[in-house]
């Protein structure tokens, strides 16, 4: 079984038919949605989302459909599936990517990455007097950070090559269920191109999904590793600076914060920003996910956040609909603000 396929598979179970197939889908490319969001804390797979923002549509039909036809996995109707006994005995004896974490790191791996490769390709080439080269990436951002962290390192360039091979080695030889050469063989250096990834996946054998999961799975393997450990070195610390931003708020929900806390009404919101009021209870969602001392209890009172969350566990679903029928009093929008408080815990 594939990596991607045993996440699909996990996913699927975590969602337990209250979902369709495409919200997995959704959930891997890391679509920015309150319904995409909400479903990563829900059903907890945090852990996957945005891991692999370049899977096409067409791909993941392709990967449903080759898992239907192997039997773990079956189609109940309107786009949903469950697994099969066969699906549940294959997922058991599988294990999920260690070190991935997409909530904590999708927004910062290609940075993360394109940080990395520049990093060593210029102290590479350093080493030997190379200064006739073609940079790795063309990000302008990245080549500032870059002029400004060599200054800042401040170390002989032949000891700055030994030092981040040094490091980097130390991580990798500290880690376990990955292997570094899938972002090895993607490194430039001196007098050596990197490899593309569908170039490395056919190099090392690996299904091309696969690679790309292997790869982000090492890449947050090290983010977190130096995080961790960042006293014990000496160069890769400068590759997480300024990285490792706690706020998970998207930008449009931080300006609707600030006016909320200005003490104006959601509707009142809407109208200053022009938008749906639909939009703005969305906002309200994504504050009650990411704050934990955002208090709900002036849009749900006590009494109805303790029923909603009482029907939820008895009918055992995080369906909207289906808590609503049983309390036709509680809006969509309390529903959802409840369950985005305290639906994981």
């Amino acid at each position: 079984m594939l990596q991607i396929e045993s996440i699909i598979l996990y996913s699927i179970k975590q969602l337990n038919r209250e979902r369709t197939i495409y919200a997995v889908y959704h959930l891997l490319n890391g679509k920015k949605s309150s319904q995409t969001i909400q479903d990563a804390h829900l059903f907890s797979l945090k852990s996957f989302f945005g891991i692999y923002e370049q899977l096409s549509r067409e791909s993941f039909e392709e990967i449903i459909q080759s898992m239907s036809e192997k039997k773990w996995i079956k189609n109940i109707g309107e786009q949903r599936f469950i697994l099969t006994l066969l699906g549940k005995e294959l997922l058991e004896k599988k294990q999920l990517p260690k070190y991935i974490n997409g909530w904590n790191y999708h927004q910062m791996t290609s940075l993360f990455w394109e940080r990395l490769s520049l990093l060593v390709q210029v102290i590479s080439n350093l080493m030997f007097g190379e200064t006739r080269y073609i940079p790795i990436q063309k990000n302008k951002e990245v080549h500032s950070w870059l002029k400004s962290t060599l200054k800042s390192i401040n170390m002989p360039r032949m000891e700055m090559g030994t030092t981040v091979y040094s490091e980097l080695e130390d991580c990798f030889d500290t880690g376990n269920g990955f292997d570094p050469a899938i972002v090895v063989i993607q490194l430039t250096g001196f007098q050596q191109i990197g490899l593309t990834p569908l170039q490395a996946a056919k190099q090392l054998n690996i299904d091309f999904h696969d690679y790309q999961i292997g790869f982000t799975n090492t890449l947050h393997y090290l983010m977190q590793k130096i995080e961790e450990d960042s006293s014990e070195f000496k160069i890769l610390p400068f590759l997480v600076k300024g990285l490792m931003k706690n706020d998970e708020l998207t930008l449009s929900t931080r300006k609707t914060q600030r006016l909320l806390n200005q003490g104006y009404t959601l509707d009142m919101i809407a109208n200053i920003r022009n938008l749906k009021l639909s939009t703005i209870e969305d906002h309200l969602v994504e504050l009650a996910l990411n704050i934990e001392n955002f208090s709900i209890d002036t849009y749900v009172d006590i009494e109805l956040q303790n029923k909603i969350l009482e029907i939820s566990h008895q009918i055992a679903t995080k369906q909207l609909k289906l808590i609503r029928e049983k309390i036709v009093i509680a809006t969509y929008f309390q529903i959802r603000l409840v369950l985005a408080k305290y639906g994981d815990r």
